[in-house]
């Protein structure tokens, strides 16, 4: 231990005759732990919630999309089409997919996004369906009267529909009459319930066989969308520019970040906003070490001139008071780690905070502290911790022995 170091420890550890000072110093360690606590909760917050949207989004649906440049009459001879994308590097699964809105009627109505899928690719390329909460993909196909259909959970809450129930799909724009569009309606079968954790997909999707969706929405044998999924999704734009250019220039491929890329930016934007706003908890706890260190240089002034009447130079003094403010912002940054990232464990083991899914499209915050986010946090507090010695370790070392103790 160097003698800065030794005498730095001594003051913080002495019992001071003022006691104001003591609590000063306290509260300045309570100050950094509080900001580095905030700063660790409020940065797992944003991740946790990141990565669970990624999780979904990505999981939930193709890496990549294919669609016509300009709204049609759909893909017509779509399986032969669909066969000069399977020796595309990187696409490890192709599936076809056909989109429309409509309306969903039982004990109530909601409007939804009607998706018709190949069951036997479909879970190949997005895993919305995989696990489904009741029923499953299969009976979709099963033989009856009426065709499967599988809600999402929070949709046919709504509805009222359960499984193996009667649901009416009404397709809005349906048969053209010389007066207008007439609605199109067609029975369904409840075929399963899904449940991705996401209320986005929950409360507005539904999924049924390509056939049942072509009559439905009162279409030929046509699809409007070709689904990709990749063994490597680092490669996104190196395959979408293939695609597009094997499709054709009547198509444009999208990959799933750009869907949600509004909400992604969002995100980091709330990031930085958050860490902006907490971050300034570390300035008043910076503050408070200034304000303390001060005190303590007028409470030791008579220990520093007898510190450079027996030898010591003006850069030790100056360096015991560097340690002492580094001693505090480390005391502080170490409890606030351990309370921030022990906070964020209990919150996410336990899900203690409950959030309207409507609203947010989570049940709850999730967290997800990372070991980086922790060696910035720790980083900033000791730096700001350091940045506030400069004028009282200045104050100390400039202190002349001979005035102070002239009358000693």
């Amino acid at each position: 231990m160097t003698f800065e170091l030794f005498v730095a420890g001594r003051y913080l550890r002495a019992k001071r005759k003022e006691k104001f000072i003591s609590l000063v110093t306290s509260l300045s360690v309570c100050g950094v732990a509080v900001g580095a606590a905030a700063l660790v909760v409020a940065m797992a917050i944003n991740n946790g919630v990141q990565l669970s949207l990624q999780r979904y989004l990505s999981g939930a649906m193709s890496h990549v999309s294919l669609l016509q440049k300009e709204r049609g009459f759909g893909i017509e001879n779509w399986r032969t089409f669909l066969e000069q994308f399977e020796g595309v590097d990187h696409v490890a699964a192709v599936a076809p997919a056909l989109y429309g809105e409509v309306m969903l009627s039982s004990a109530r109505s909601r409007g939804a996004i009607l998706k018709g899928i190949d069951p036997d690719r479909e879970t190949d390329v997005a895993g919305l369906l995989s696990n489904l909460r009741e029923g499953s993909l299969e009976d979709l196909r099963r033989p009856g009267d009426f065709p499967g259909i599988i809600l999402g959970e929070s949709l046919a809450d709504y509805v009222g529909a359960r499984l193996d129930a009667l649901i009416t799909v009404i397709n809005p724009l349906g048969e053209p009459t010389p007066y207008g569009f007439i609605p199109v309606r067609k029975r369904f079968r409840v075929a399963g319930i899904a449940r991705s954790g996401y209320w986005e997909y929950d409360s507005r999707w539904a999924f049924a066989s390509l056939e049942a969706t072509q009559q439905a929405l009162n279409v030929g044998d046509v699809i409007n969308a070709v689904e990709f999924k990749l063994d490597d999704v680092s490669r996104t734009s190196e395959v979408r520019r293939e695609l597009e250019t094997l499709a054709g220039k009547e198509f444009a491929a999208t990959t799933w970040e750009e869907r949600n890329e509004p909400l992604m930016q969002a995100l980091q934007v709330e990031k930085l906003v958050t860490t902006v706003t907490i971050g300034l908890i570390m300035l008043v706890a910076a503050l408070n070490i200034l304000t303390s260190l001060v005190m303590i240089v007028m409470e030791k002034s008579k220990d520093i001139a007898i510190l450079k009447s027996m030898g010591a130079g003006t850069r030790q003094i100056r360096r015991i008071f560097v340690w002492q403010g580094l001693l505090i912002g480390l005391a502080g940054t170490v409890a606030g780690l351990i309370l921030g990232h022990g906070l964020a464990w209990v919150c996410e083991s336990y899900k203690l905070i409950a959030l309207d899914q409507e609203v947010y499209g989570l049940a709850y915050v999730p967290f997800a502290p990372e070991p980086l986010d922790a060696v910035i946090v720790a980083a900033v507090a000791m730096l700001t911790s350091y940045l506030t010695t400069i004028y009282p370790s200045g104050s100390a070392a400039r202190l002349v022995p001979v005035e102070v103790l002239r009358y000693e």
